[in-house]
């Protein structure tokens, strides 16, 4: 066990090293890996926040790049989860949270995606994608919702490092409540925003 937790760690830094490298592409690696076939905790933020530090005029374009990526990961897992059902989910999680999760989803809809594609670790994510995969949620649904969470939560990393620097993670962890704040704004801004756009969608399939 102990070799595999030193292989993971190599490899999470020999992705970060790539990332740097490549600046925007290179944040697409990170997201697209982190919501697809590995787990990269807060790696994706850290690097936000650092690259629009380094290049405050890029800062829309990171968080674009790493948005995308976002997308690009949760789509592979969602469309595995289509194809493989509950054996993929009884693999990678126990009974208790996928009961948990089947109650989330079922009582939420798509905002079960969303809103934890919008915070940070430790807020579980991926069995959210799993399960609206195994679910067969519309694709045009699940991918607005991944885009308006992780769009939202990328965006505010990188206004947050534009206004604040290298302060930022600081500020991040300093002002809790502050930032929490933020979140739920965007929250409410997203579900208000999705919901003009399904009914938007009802209309004109009526």
């Amino acid at each position: 066990m102990g070799g595999i937790v030193h292989w993971l760690k190599s490899l999470s830094g020999h992705v970060q090293a790539v990332a740097l490298a490549l600046g925007g592409p290179g944040l697409f690696l990170v997201t697209f890996l982190d919501s697809s076939f590995l787990s990269l905790p807060e790696v994706a933020d850290l690097l936000v926040v650092w690259m629009v530090t380094r290049h405050k005029t890029r800062f829309l374009f990171y968080a674009i790049c790493a948005t995308l990526g976002s997308i690009a990961g949760c789509l592979i897992i969602y469309y595995l989860a289509r194809k493989g059902g509950e054996a993929l989910l009884a693999k990678r999680f126990n009974s208790t949270a996928l009961e948990k999760g089947r109650a989330t989803l079922q009582r939420h809809g798509i905002l079960a995606v969303l809103i934890p594609s919008l915070l940070p670790p430790p807020a579980p994510f991926k069995i959210f994608v799993l399960l609206a995969g195994v679910a067969e949620i519309s694709v045009t649904r699940f991918t607005i919702a991944i885009a308006i969470g992780r769009g939202g939560r990328y965006f505010a990393e990188a206004l947050l490092a534009l206004w604040f620097g290298d302060r930022a993670i600081a500020f991040i962890q300093n002002n809790t409540q502050t930032v929490l704040v933020a979140i739920l704004a965007l929250i409410a801004s997203g579900t208000i925003g999705y919901w003009v756009w399904s009914r938007r969608q009802a209309e004109e399939g009526a």
